[in-house]
């Protein structure tokens, strides 16, 4: 090869032996545990980077000092890893080709560990967009699967699949001639290779390319499906578990080409889901989480449910692993302070949007890439929950048609003298909760006391799960009298909220949350017993959970609302929450669910919150202000000021929100005095839509709160306004697949500036009536409906004619008021009067022929017509 050569004569590259004993000597301190050290090689290696030929230093250490041990060798290339990604731009043109070419004849070195890190080497090289400046990689690696030697074939194929997994996209696009179209027949061919790493290696390099539909795969879909048909049985278990991954995602992509063989494919995840390997079995078990979410799922899985319901529910057994990474055996830890990684990072839930995140929380992607193979790691996702989670949404899809397969098995499993059975039965209550309650009802005046009792279980994980279950069926707890289920069942929560074991104060807490909300003011009796609970946990909590006791707080406020604004429940409530409101700095992260648990505790005590809202009303500001200096530093100067995190200016603009909903015109005054308008509006125009989403909630309330201080931010009326907006209202409320809150808002909206400015809005009544009406027909009567629909039968005043096409949607929205105020009940019975004057009798009863019969008899009731 010429390259070869020419490469050579320009680049004769010799380590100096003293340099080298250096880099060597750092590399040994950096494997030290103490911190000190650590930091300080930090240090060095970032100095070394100014050397141009520091980085040959690098990856001489890993292809060509033999002598050296693996671990330093391995982690000389992930310094060199962490160099490319950092400053590759940077690198001289010789030193660029010397660690191409150490890479690619070293892909095939004798040990795994080193292959391993030559190939995350290469793969971080291409994806700093080196594909293309690389034309030799692809085709080079491809040629070295074919080689007789074990090594070579297995480090090419484990680079191939990295650069498979992080350059997906660019794979399949022009840029590159469309390498895929040679590999993926390439790869197929190695799924009957003889060593079980390559044709592990193989299924997982084309499982890349399913999701997206690639066409060189979707070419070959046929030979593909059955290929992975033909290792269906493989003794290795990594291979089927790409096997079983492949399968998952074809049920989403290719469910035509699945169809034939699905007789076939259900009989072999049920063993699969069974498998010896748990890491195979997790695989296999989203199989049928991905199932149920397909239509077809009720009629191709509903001969096999006799089979599949027992596998699911054995898979919800706590594994012995599972009991001794959760402690299971230790019963009292409450004293025992939580470690900082324990505690998940929160996102911060905006006041005015429910966003949909699970009850587990969710976890951050972190750039870790260096572990060379990461199953091992402990995750939160295993085949307990993920049997659980199909478990729920077959139960979400069958309905009561599955109670006879789970019914026999319930009663063995929840009342089995061995606590591990008794746990899993307890969690299978709960998983069917949502999809099989009416069929579960009968039941329940049996289970819930039964699992009441189980609350008090010896065993602190049978606590735990007891605490969820019954929270999944508050809904039907709060329906029955209080004194039969709700007493007892908050009597023993507010026990378990207090438990030594620090796990069931966790999951007693957001049981207890669940509980408000179903309860709301049900609990109004029991407050002063409620807060004397809640409040004792605020000593007794280590971090973690006091988290979670802010949100069972703020929860507890949202519920009961106003019957919280007494002196002694105040005199309870607020000390503790004000002291920990002190003791945290403003740069700390626990401030946001405090924040956010102050907001609703002062949108509830409305006037009670007065003698401490000038502190945290000052503070809030600062919270905005600071973030938005700091903002504006990072603008300027990114690398001399770091980005501030928005999530404070987010909390704290939401709590003011809530301070302006509660204290009312109260928080005039505090407006007065403070710039908190100037920040409003910079706000609104800030980068990230929460903090904008934020900002515009707090002008709504602000305004209703004392209107003198925003309107002369406001200037001139809305009338000239009204053409700038009015044309997107009217696009979004025709828009098809609008979420319904949205809807909401936009046609209370219209009907406001229809309210203000008729002669401006009603001209285009035709265009939105029918929407308009069809959205708000399904909200409670309230304040913003009734100035909505003053607006409306303003405009209709103005412009009859344009709602006479309509006129049957309106007639349905005018009823759905239950008690309109007396002047807008006059408002609707001028307009419906009119309309039947207009067209005459006889049009008029040809016209209400066709209204069904619930909205005539109401019309005649209500306005006789």
């Amino acid at each position: 090869m010429v390259w070869d050569r020419q490469t050579k004569m320009e680049y004769e590259w010799k380590p100096d032996e003293q340099g080298l004993q250096q880099i060597l000597q750092l590399l040994k301190e950096s494997q030290s545990p103490d911190t000190t050290i650590q930091r300080t090689v930090q240090q060095k290696l970032e100095q070394l980077n100014q050397y141009p030929d520091f980085n040959n230093y690098l990856i001489f250490v890993l292809t060509k000092l033999k002598s050296e041990d693996e671990p330093t060798r391995s982690l000389s290339g992930l310094i060199l890893k962490n160099n490319v990604k950092a400053h590759f731009q940077n690198f001289p043109n010789g030193v660029t080709d010397f660690i191409k070419s150490e890479c690619l004849n070293n892909i095939g070195d004798s040990s795994p560990l080193i292959r391993a890190t030559v190939g995350i080497l290469i793969t971080t090289i291409a994806s700093k967009g080196e594909l293309q400046n690389w034309p030799d990689l692809l085709p080079k690696l491809c040629s070295l699967l074919d080689s007789e030697d074990y090594n070579t074939c297995e480090g090419a194929f484990g680079a191939l699949q990295k650069i498979c997994e992080d350059s997906a996209e660019i794979l399949d696009s022009d840029v590159l001639d469309r390498p895929l179209n040679i590999m993926i027949p390439k790869f197929l061919q190695f799924f009957k290779h003889s060593s079980p790493k390559i044709r592990s290696h193989a299924v997982a390099c084309v499982n890349q390319f399913i999701i997206s539909r690639t066409q060189a795969l979707m070419l070959h879909i046929d030979s593909f499906i059955e290929n992975l048909f033909a290792l269906a049985g493989d003794e290795e278990p990594e291979v089927r578990k790409n096997v079983c991954r492949a399968l998952v995602m074809l049920l989403e992509v290719r469910m035509d080409r699945l169809l034939p063989h699905m007789h076939n494919i259900v009989e072999y995840m049920l063993q699969r889901t069974q498998d010896q390997d748990e890491n195979v079995a997790l695989e296999a078990c989203e199989f049928w989480l991905t199932l149920a979410e397909q239509p077809i799922c009720k009629d191709v899985l509903v001969r096999h449910l006799p089979k599949l319901i027992p596998v699911l529910v054995n898979g919800m057994k706590y594994s012995d692993i599972d009991i001794i990474l959760l402690k299971g055996d230790v019963e009292e830890d409450e004293t025992i302070p939580d470690s900082e990684q324990d505690i998940r990072p929160r996102f911060h839930r905006s006041r005015t949007v429910a966003q949909q995140h699970d009850e587990d929380g969710i976890e951050e992607e972190d750039d870790d890439d260096d572990e060379i193979d990461d199953d091992d790691t402990i995750s939160d996702w295993n085949l307990r929950k993920c049997s659980a989670a199909a478990l729920d949404v077959l139960a979400n899809v069958y309905r009561d048609e599955l109670l006879p397969h789970i019914l026999p098995l319930l009663k063995e499993l929840l009342f089995h003298h061995e606590w591990v059975v008794k746990e899993s039965g307890i969690l299978v209550l709960g998983a069917i909760a949502e999809g099989c309650m009416q069929g579960m009802i009968p039941y329940l005046p049996e289970l819930i006391p039964h699992l009441i009792q189980c609350l008090s279980d010896k065993k602190a994980l049978v606590r735990s799960i007891t605490c969820w279950t019954l929270s999944r069926y508050a809904h039907w707890v709060v329906s029955q009298p209080p004194d039969t289920y709700l007493k007892p069942l908050m009597t023993e929560l507010l026990k378990r909220i207090l438990d030594s074991n620090k796990r069931v104060q966790e999951a007693a807490c957001s049981a207890f949350a669940t509980l408000e909300e179903e309860a709301c003011t049900e609990l109004v009796p029991y407050l002063a017993y409620i807060l004397d609970t809640l409040v004792f946990a605020f000593s007794k909590y280590q971090h973690k959970n006091l988290l979670i006791l802010y949100d069972a707080i703020g929860t507890l406020a949202d519920s009961v609302g106003h019957h919280l604004n007494k002196p002694e429940y105040i005199q309870m409530l607020m000390p503790p929450l004000i002291q920990k409101w002190n003791m945290l700095k403003d740069e700390d992260k626990d401030l946001f669910p405090l924040l956010e648990c102050l907001s609703s505790v002062a949108t509830a005590l409305q006037s009670g919150f007065l003698p401490y809202c000038e502190p945290v009303y000052q503070r809030c500001v600062n919270l905005v202000q600071k973030t938005l200096a700091q903002a504006m530093l990072n603008n300027a100067q990114p690398d001399q000021y770091e980005a501030p995190d928005k999530d404070f200016m987010i909390v704290a603009l939401d709590l003011l929100s809530g301070l302006a909903e509660g204290l009312g015109g109260n928080i005039e005054q505090l407006v007065a005095r403070s710039n908190i308008l100037t920040l409003m509006y910079q706000c609104m125009q800030d980068k990230m839509p929460e903090v904008r989403q934020s900002s515009f909630a707090l002008l709504g309330d602000l305004t209703k709160a004392c209107f003198q201080h925003v309107k002369p931010c406001i200037g001139i009326e809305m009338q000239p306004y009204i053409p700038m907006v009015l044309h997107q209202l009217v696009e979004i409320i025709n828009r098809p697949n609008t979420p319904k809150t949205l809807l909401e808002n936009t046609a209370i909206t219209i009907g406001r500036l229809g309210y203000v400015c008729p002669q401006e809005v009603a001209p285009m009544l035709q265009q939105f009536i029918r929407p308009w009406c069809t959205s708000l027909r399904n909200i409670r009567d309230n304040e913003e409906k009734d100035s909505a629909f003053r607006g409306i039968c303003t405009m209709i005043s103005v412009n009859p004619s344009g709602v006479i096409q309509d006129f049957i949607f309106f007639c349905d929205a005018v009823a759905s008021w239950i008690n309109p105020k007396d002047d807008l009940r006059d408002m609707f019975c001028k307009i419906l009067h009119g309309f039947k004057n207009q067209v005459g009798d006889e049009n008029w009863r040809r016209f209400s022929d066709q209204f069904p019969l619930p909205l005539k008899e109401r019309l005649a009731a209500f306005y006789g017509v």
